[in-house]
């Protein structure tokens, strides 16, 4: 491998509603030793006209299909909160499927697989309700959701996210031996430290957990934390002062 290029390819698998954008701000960041890879999702972004997957069989095949040419170096995933649950399901399907394993999984913002919800499923929400349970989470912008045309482009793909997310069991495939770190805010609604320190049951491999402040997306405001962490886990560099200042990231829809 040319010295020049980033020692791991990391893909980041977004939350519900979310989109590639929501990672952009981390390449520069995590320069020169990680490249970013977003993952873009069907219902979003570059994928808008395609339908969104509403459940995990649906989404895991094709997207280890996309990712699987591009393990050609150590990579590692992370997914926030939905995203958490998916980067878990692909990392087990390239076992099954005999592709290299991720050298760590990163896990943010969601309780292990195997453990039940705290909530009852949204699905059965009316429009108006279901977008009062979203905002609750801090993750859309309130003028966003003040403007009815955006809600109307962003509403069904935001809807099947949700809809994947809760109906979610963990897909029969191989236990996992590579290294998880988990992350979570303390003040996140969603999911607790007790319910993130569980994701350690699922792998055979090391495990570390990390809390920060904020709430379900404590990665807005504490990005070059998790970063840092990130960067640690990954035995790169720490960050210099420059590729620390990150821009404000909003949530991609």
């Amino acid at each position: 491998m040319n010295g020049t290029e980033p020692e791991i390819r990391l893909f980041c698998l977004p939350h519900a509603g979310g989109g590639g954008a929501f990672f952009h701000p981390w390449r520069a960041a995590l320069a020169p030793g990680v490249e970013v890879r977003p993952v873009v999702l069907p219902g979003r972004e570059s994928r808008i006209r395609e339908l969104p997957y509403v459940t995990m069989e649906q989404a895991i095949g094709p997207l280890a299909e996309l990712l699987a040419p591009q393990l050609d170096r150590p990579y590692a995933l992370f997914g926030h909160s939905m995203g958490a649950a998916v980067g878990y399901e692909l990392a087990r399907r390239f076992l099954a499927l005999g592709l290299p394993a991720p050298v760590r999984l990163f896990v943010s913002a969601r309780r292990a697989p195997h453990l039940p919800a705290r909530r009852a499923s949204y699905a059965g929400l009316d429009d108006a309700a279901f977008l009062a349970e979203v905002s609750r989470l801090n993750g859309t912008p309130s003028d966003v959701l003040e403007q009815p045309e955006l809600v109307r482009l962003f509403l069904p793909t935001l809807r099947a996210d949700f809809e994947l997310n809760d109906t979610y069991t963990p897909l029969p495939a191989p236990r996992l031996d590579c290294p998880i770190s988990a992350f979570v805010g303390r003040d996140d609604p969603e999911a607790d430290a007790r319910e993130l320190k569980a994701w350690e049951q699922v792998t055979a491999g090391a495990f570390r957990f990390r809390e920060f402040d904020g709430d379900h997306f404590y990665l807005k405001d504490r990005a070059a934390d998790l970063l840092d962490e990130i960067r640690a886990d990954l035995h790169l560099r720490p960050s210099t002062p420059t590729n620390r200042q990150l821009p404000t990231a909003g949530v991609s829809r």
